[in-house]
C-alpha cells in the first residue's frame, strides 16, 4: 500500500461508525457484577519486558556468584589431602603386609583433559567497573596401567578455571 493509499483508507476508517453489539452480549454484560470487573481492571500484571528485565539483572550477578562459588569450592577440595585406604582393604584377599611393600610400576600411563563446557559472565565491581570472567568446566583424567598385574588404575576429576579477561570499550 502506498501512503496516498493508506491515508485514505485511514480517513475512511474514521468516518465509519461502531456497529451496535449483539444482544445477548449486551445482556450478559448487564448482568456482569461491577465488582469482578473492577477486580479484574486492578489486577497489575507484569508485562514480559519487566520480567525478562529483572530475569536479566538477577542473572547479572548470579552467574559470577555462582562461577566463583564453583571455583572456590574446586579450589578448597583441591587443598585437602587425599586419604588413602588401608592396603588389607585395596588388595582384597592378599596380605597386608605383602599388599604395603609391593608398587605398582607403570606400563602405560595416559593423561586426558576435555573441555566440557566454556561461558562468559559480567558483573560489576563495587566502583562500577565491568569485569569479564571466562569460565571453562574441563574434565581431567588420568589413566595408569601396570601390565604384569593386570591392575588398571582409573581417575577423573572435573576441573573449572575462571580467568577474568579484559572489557574492551570502542
Amino acid at each position: 500500500m502506498t501512503d496516498h493509499e493508506l491515508e485514505a483508507f485511514e480517513q475512511q476508517l474514521r468516518r465509519t461508525t461502531p456497529g451496535k453489539l449483539p444482544e445477548d452480549f449486551a445482556a450478559r454484560l448487564r448482568v456482569a457484577e461491577p465488582k469482578q470487573m473492577r477486580a479484574e481492571s486492578e489486577t497489575i500484571t507484569p508485562s514480559m519486558a519487566d520480567f525478562w528485565r529483572n530475569l536479566r539483572r538477577t542473572l547479572r550477578w548470579l552467574i559470577p556468584a555462582t562461577a566463583l562459588t564453583v571455583a572456590v569450592m574446586v579450589a578448597w577440595q583441591g587443598s585437602q589431602p587425599l586419604v588413602n585406604r588401608p592396603a588389607s582393604r585395596a588388595a582384597g584377599s592378599l596380605s597386608s603386609t605383602r599388599a604395603a611393600g609391593s608398587l605398582i610400576k607403570a606400563d602405560d600411563v595416559k593423561i586426558n583433559q576435555q573441555l566440557v563446557s566454556s561461558f562468559d559472565a559480567v558483573a560489576r565491581l563495587p566502583n562500577g567497573e565491568p569485569v569479564r570472567f571466562r569460565c571453562e568446566n574441563w574434565m581431567d583424567q588420568v589413566v595408569v596401567s601396570d601390565k604384569a598385574r593386570g591392575l588398571v588404575v582409573e581417575n577423573s576429576k572435573p576441573r573449572v578455571e575462571v580467568v577474568p579477561v579484559g572489557f574492551e570499550t570502542y
